[in-house]
């Protein structure tokens, strides 16, 4: 399956599914890593925690959903609480040819993003490409816009703005 993630005005990002709008994630602050997700009508909190904010939680009003840290090979670990505990990795790969990826537990690939970025308008983007493992699961809406923020999140920490 494909989705296109289009940045609007630098904090706002649109999900796209075969030309149909399915959620939102919109930043308070460039600067700052809060944000919230919308899926259809639900609404998500994303907060880092802690005073250097390395890790951060997406919310369901107080209930944590799920919660990332970057750890130090630069890849994103990401721990669910949603019907059972799971485990993802979301990782860099490349440099001129850069994308991200996030695998399960057993190291299965689940999608892929390669970002792109428009000179013309100073717009950017990400091409994702998941898979049906990925297409499988509950939640996998809240995985999808969670992962756009791990790749903006890792995107704003390389280039020295977090």
């Amino acid at each position: 399956m494909e989705y296109l993630a289009i940045a609007e005005k630098y904090t706002d990002f649109k999900i796209t599914k075969d030309g149909m709008q399915i959620a939102t994630l919109n930043y308070k602050n460039w600067f700052k890593f809060n944000a919230e997700i919308e899926i259809s009508n639900s609404k998500y909190m994303v907060e880092p925690i802690g005073f250097w904010g390395t890790t951060v939680e997406v919310l369901d009003g107080k209930k944590v959903l799920l919660k990332f840290t970057i750890n130090w090979g630069s890849n994103i670990i990401i721990e669910t609480y949603f019907d059972d505990e799971k485990s993802y990795i979301f990782k860099h790969r490349g440099f001129f040819n850069e994308s991200f990826v996030l695998t399960d537990q057993k190291g299965s690939e689940l999608l892929m993003m390669k970002p792109n970025f428009k000179w013309n308008n100073l717009n950017y983007g990400y091409k994702i490409t998941t898979t049906s493992i990925f297409e499988s699961l509950n939640n996998k809406n809240i995985l999808l816009l969670n992962s756009l923020h791990c790749a903006n999140y890792y995107m704003s920490i390389m280039a020295g703005m977090g």
